[in-house]
């Protein structure tokens, strides 16, 4: 590995590096998009080669996995999920229901699009995106983590006024925590 001059800090460089190499996932299966996660990890298609494992709980995991369409009443266990994750984490959006609500597009219940509630890193399009896109996100994700560009986290709490606001107009009476960052 060569030290790059321009990002600073060499150990940066190889947590980065290591980072990419173990990504943990919890996925939360919300619709039909949870079935191509088992051929993923597989022997067929073999996800853990690229580091990609998954995990017990919210608390061990580095990738939330949102696989499939997110109903209002889903979502506020999502952002709990999500917040429930350590730093370093990331968002992988698997399917078009995520970006736009997909075939529920226009129903009054679905989440059109994930980004306004929670910071997505990777987007995965497809109604079903197969096994070799979903490796495919991952090793964008892994790129993005590489070059120190995976940033969703550090995003979220800059911005987390923005995001409430957004949260707190469809998800009705929820008392959410307060948090000192």
């Amino acid at each position: 590995m060569i030290y790059d001059k321009s990002s600073g800090k060499i150990v940066d460089i190889i947590k980065n590096y290591a980072r990419k190499h173990s990504l943990w996932i919890v996925a939360y299966g919300t619709g039909c998009g949870a079935i191509e996660l088992p051929p993923t990890m597989t022997s067929r298609y073999d996800a853990e080669r690229f580091g990609i494992r998954g995990s017990a709980t919210p608390r061990q995991a580095d990738v939330l996995l949102i696989t499939g369409y997110l109903a209002v009443k889903t979502l506020k266990r999502v952002i709990r999920t999500y917040e429930q994750m350590q730093d370093p984490k990331y968002v992988i959006g698997f399917g078009s229901c995520t970006i736009n609500g997909g075939m529920y597009w226009d129903s009054y219940n679905t989440v059109k699009a994930l980004d306004r509630y929670l910071p997505v890193d990777v987007y995965i399009n497809g109604c079903m995106p197969r096994p070799e896109a979903v490796i495919s996100g991952f090793i964008e994700l892994q790129k993005l983590i590489e070059a120190g560009k995976a940033n969703g986290a550090k995003k979220y709490k800059e911005n987390l006024d923005w995001y409430r606001e957004n949260q707190r107009k469809v998800i009705k009476n929820w008392k959410m925590p307060d948090y000192n960052w």
